[in-house]
């Protein structure tokens, strides 16, 4: 279905196929062109099904279905085997356990395939943006109330990990961040109140 989406709260909305994202410059990618300019938005033509992904991203998520479809399928069915092997399984502890983690493989199969199936790869260093934050790019910002200093890639909900530093566009940081360049101070409210953040980098990796 033809439609929207407003990157800064992720809406699906029956308008032609476009996806917002800030300011007014002219860009164009593969999967993505930058259109026109809407009030305060970038807009970027895109496939309403479509997933966005960075190229890593995908290439990390690709990876774990092998895994799962090569290793971790077997296994769990051979541990299935075993435990049937023991006789009743009403009271079997190892086939229960084995019987979840199958459903949980299979579940995250499933999910895997239909996140590849319609993904759309952005490449971020492919976009004219002028330095503007666009989704894909790694950004170094300085928090003003500690001085600290750290630097997230701006990633879809289905590759983000804070671990790695690699948050979704969903999230209030990512949010703040996108549209803006380097020099910009972007206010992000959190539980503990407001946090001021200046962004001292932008990168296309």
């Amino acid at each position: 279905m033809p439609g929207f989406i407003f990157v800064f709260s992720i809406l699906f909305v029956p308008e032609p196929d476009i996806v917002g994202l800030v300011d007014n410059t002219t860009a164009r990618s593969s999967s993505w062109h930058l259109l026109v300019q809407w009030e305060r938005f970038y807009f970027f033509e895109t496939d309403m099904a479509g997933i966005p992904l960075t190229a890593q991203g995908a290439k990390r998520l690709e990876e774990e279905l092998h895994r799962l479809v090569s290793v971790e399928r077997p296994g769990v069915i051979q541990a299935i085997a075993e435990a049937r092997a023991q006789g009743d399984l009403s009271e079997n502890a190892e086939y229960d356990a084995a019987r979840e983690r199958q459903g949980f493989i299979e579940g995250r199969i499933n999910e895997l395939e239909g996140l590849l199936s319609n993904a759309q790869i952005i490449d971020p260093a492919s976009l004219d943006v002028e330095g503007r934050i666009v989704f894909g790019a790694t950004v170094g910002i300085e928090d003003l109330n500690s001085g600290s200093n750290v630097t997230y890639q701006i990633v879809g909900d289905a590759e983000s990990d804070i671990r790695l530093n690699r948050i979704s566009i969903s999230s209030p940081v990512g949010r703040a961040l996108i549209g803006k360049a380097e020099g910009d101070v972007v206010v992000v409210t959190v539980p503990s109140g407001e946090k001021e953040f200046e962004i001292i980098s932008v990168e296309y990796k």
